[in-house]
């Protein structure tokens, strides 16, 4: 088990649904769609929880994950962003650290020109990675490939799981690297790849 990283506050989260749904794996594909109007109430603790487990979750004690990762080595890391704050999912103790207590929504927002539908998800999940951590193994050609895959691996976990929870969860790779490595407060070198932006639907009379 992983040490926690600093003294930040830890927020439990209720633990993860690992049997079977309401909603079966193909009828969560066929649902899966890419949509941005979200209504504005906030996710529930236990949605949060089921979404970051299914993206980065540990399916079995000892370490192994929801999602593959190329060598066992696990570069990426999960924020949720809120109107509660900045959160980082901790995989091994199945919890969120505290890394802001402000909105950082609309900055996120921001930061991808052009979707300003984005600032109105009522969370925004963000996946970052380590490089150095599959770099040192691979090397930097096939190290980059492995982190793009490991990345779509992962949220495409999120993505289904999002629709089995009857939420719309949009990916969007469309940003400013830095602005958005300065608005999580990435490590130096750490490299963002990925904002999903997750709510309830806003549906129109006759849309499924």
């Amino acid at each position: 088990m992983s040490e926690i990283p600093d003294e930040s506050p830890l927020l439990e989260l209720p633990p993860p649904r690992s049997a079977s749904g309401p909603q079966s794996l193909e009828m969560a594909l066929s649902r899966r769609r890419s949509r941005r109007e979200f209504q504005p109430n906030p996710l529930q603790p236990e949605q949060i929880g089921q979404l970051a487990w299914a993206c980065q979750g540990l399916s079995e004690p000892g370490g192994l994950r929801t999602a593959p990762s190329a060598g066992g080595l696990h570069p990426l890391r999960l924020h949720v962003a809120t109107w509660e704050g900045l959160f980082e999912y901790l995989p091994d103790f199945h919890a969120l650290r505290v890394r802001s207590r402000k909105d950082l929504r609309g900055g996120l927002s921001r930061a991808c020109p052009g979707q300003e539908w984005v600032g109105r998800a009522p969370a925004i999940c963000a996946l970052s990675a380590d490089p150095t951590r599959v770099f040192r193994r691979y090397g930097t050609g096939r190290g980059t490939r492995y982190l793009h895959l490991e990345a779509g691996h992962a949220a495409q976990n999120l993505l289904l799981q999002a629709a089995a929870l009857d939420l719309w969860a949009t990916p969007l790779g469309a940003f400013e690297d830095s602005r958005v490595s300065c608005i999580l407060d990435l490590p130096e070198g750490h490299l963002p790849l990925y904002l999903i932006p997750v709510g309830t639907p806003m549906r129109r009379p006759g849309q499924p």
